[in-house]
């Protein structure tokens, strides 16, 4: 399976305008690469086109992040699931302990229940800004891939587009504070410990901190999507993904 997804971006490649002492520098031009792989298939009796084995690529990683931002924007979708939750900030854990020592352990809970919350509503609005990385994906990188794990769409996603997606989150999540009130939950317990004397005072960026962890939350479940659909035949929801990573065999 390993091999088609990789055909996908050497395909793309091929439709790329690359100049020729580039593709030397490769060793192997695309067009070269993407026809070997399509003979492969034709060989079995399923031939592929380059438009089908690009398309395929791009409905894979159109699936895997349009059910990545669905489970995590449910309801408990981050603060009931052990791989995404996010806790109180490490940075403040001497914040967290004290709170707990003098009786606000309700209060912390609540905090980290909304820090959840907060998530869950900024990745309602996930999917354009992924949808929107996989259309403007670069393909420059595309041999590196080829030599990739099963996860190497995932980690180019992440590679190449964590800038801009934090960029793009950031004001999505500060929206999401507010509507979960955030702050209503975060300032006693910060008050209540800046006022302990000769203490270093602290104040993390809750937008930055949640808004990093929602990432790296979603960059779990679209690595998870992706695994499913190169290898659990179930998880080919349409056709193209059927006849595309299903020519493999498995």
């Amino acid at each position: 399976m390993k091999k088609l997804f990789f055909s996908a971006i050497i395909g793309i490649a091929s439709l790329t305008a690359c100049n020729s002492q580039d593709l030397k520098k490769l060793g192997k031009t695309a067009t070269d690469a993407a026809n070997e792989v399509l003979n492969t298939n034709k060989t079995s009796g399923n031939p592929l086109s380059n438009e089908e084995v690009i398309n395929g690529l791009k409905e894979a990683l159109t699936v895997g992040t349009n059910n990545s931002t669905a489970f995590a924007s449910k309801l408990d979708g981050y603060y009931k699931t052990p791989a995404l939750f996010i806790p109180f900030p490490p940075e403040a854990q001497k914040v967290k302990d004290y709170a707990t020592r003098i009786g606000m352990t309700s209060q912390v809970e609540k905090f980290e229940m909304t820090l959840n919350r907060a998530a869950e509503e900024a990745a309602k609005d996930a999917a354009p800004v992924f949808i929107n990385a996989i259309k403007g994906m670069s393909i420059g990188d595309g041999f590196a891939i080829l030599k990739g794990a099963d996860n190497a769409a995932t980690q180019y996603l992440r590679e190449k587009t964590s800038a801009e997606l934090i960029a793009k989150f950031t004001p999505i999540v500060q929206n999401a504070i507010n509507k979960v009130e955030l702050t209503k939950y975060w300032n006693p317990i910060i008050t209540n410990y800046n006022k302990v004397p000769l203490v270093q005072k602290q104040n993390p960026d809750l937008t930055a901190y949640v808004t990093e962890r929602a990432l790296l939350g979603l960059f779990k479940l679209v690595e998870s999507e992706e695994l499913k659909i190169r290898k659990d035949p179930v998880a080919r929801v349409t056709d193209i993904l059927k006849k595309v990573f299903g020519s493999l065999g498995k």
